[in-house]
């Protein structure tokens, strides 16, 4: 995926300052129809209507692979996830659009975005099931 947010920034860099972050129970994938920048979500649009929902990931061994290293172009190695498991969205009742990003939140609705992507863009229309494969959503750290 391609980017954390601020928001998760901030959690992380605070930690060096003794402020503890407690980790999501689970984690929220959601369509977008416009992309986010890093930040909390600027310019984002969320799908709507027609029996979209986010679909959870639970943060457990279960929800995502262990981390690996990865072969990176400047010679480091970040480190990587996958969803371990086949995550569906529910068969729109009306249309949804044209999916061109992803998002990571801690929330079923609203929330915090965590982590973004852009991605090759789809018309999801009524009953065009999106789906995601095992291993499909790749979150790297680098």
């Amino acid at each position: 995926m391609s980017g954390k947010s601020v928001y998760l920034e901030d959690k992380w860099l605070n930690m060096f300052r003794g402020t503890a972050f407690t980790a999501p129970t689970n984690m929220y994938v959601a369509l977008l129809t416009t992309n986010p920048t890093d930040d909390t979500g600027t310019a984002l649009v969320e799908v709507s209507g027609g029996a979209y929902a986010r679909q959870v990931i639970a943060s457990t061994t279960a929800g995502w692979t262990a981390p690996a290293p990865v072969s990176g172009g400047s010679g480091t190695t970040p480190e990587q996830i996958m969803n371990a498991a086949l995550i569906t969205f529910p068969t729109p009742t009306a249309n949804w659009g044209t999916v061109i990003g992803i998002a990571l939140y801690d929330a079923l609705t609203a929330g915090n975005l965590m982590w973004w992507s852009s991605i090759t863009s789809q018309v999801i229309n009524t009953g065009v099931v999106a789906s995601f494969a095992i291993n499909a959503l790749n979150v790297t750290d680098d």
